[in-house]
């Protein structure tokens, strides 16, 4: 399998899971501003959409976006529980999670990192987005993770985005159970290995 990524993007969600489900895997460098890879390739030949996370098969096949793919790779290695079965009510709450990540937390700082959002609209977006994060925070009080305490792929894309507010000036200093949460995770093995393989950290 090929990951397609880019550092601190969404695709650190599917380089977490991969490492937290240690599947074999190669990592491809794709520049969300170049739109090129490496070798120079034209990115939009691998996914039209022009971003990333793109998962490529072994035999060619792509899946498109984080939620997708990460149950994707979940359900490659059940025996690591990063995702409850299929048909479970569990299942569903892990969609959920993942569905108002990606939806109210993830294209919430779009704006923030969109070249030519009106300076005027920027404290509103704030505003919005601390909201959402407020009441993750409060769904985290007295759990690990936003599963209870066994970590899943949900955790992988809110550790991710919860990582992107002190570029866009947004103040989070008061969220103190995102913020336990963020430690738990970052010690985990698994996504040390990720951070570093992307050069986050040394």
């Amino acid at each position: 399998m090929k990951l397609y990524y880019s550092p601190g993007a969404c695709s650190l969600s599917p380089h977490i899971v991969l490492h937290e489900a240690g599947l074999a895997y190669t990592p491809v460098l794709a520049s969300t501003k170049s739109h090129k890879l490496q070798d120079g390739t034209d990115f939009y030949t691998i996914n039209p959409l022009g971003y990333v996370p793109v998962l490529e098969l072994d035999d060619g096949t792509r899946l498109r976006e984080g939620p997708a793919i990460v149950q994707y790779l979940a359900d490659l290695a059940p025996q690591k529980n990063l995702a409850p079965a299929h048909g479970t009510l569990a299942r569903y709450r892990l969609q959920e999670w993942l569905n108002f990540i990606a939806t109210e937390v993830h294209k919430g700082f779009a704006p923030l990192f969109t070249p030519g959002t009106p300076e005027d609209f920027k404290p509103v977006v704030r505003e919005r987005l601390l909201a959402r994060l407020q009441w993750v925070d409060g769904q985290l009080a007295g759990k690990s993770y936003l599963m209870g305490e066994q970590f899943s792929v949900a955790d992988a894309y809110l550790f991710t985005v919860t990582g992107w507010p002190q570029y866009v000036g947004l103040d989070v200093s008061g969220l103190t159970h995102i913020a336990a949460f963020r430690e738990r995770v970052a010690a985990r093995p698994a996504v040390q290995a990720a951070l570093k393989a992307e050069g986050l950290i040394k």
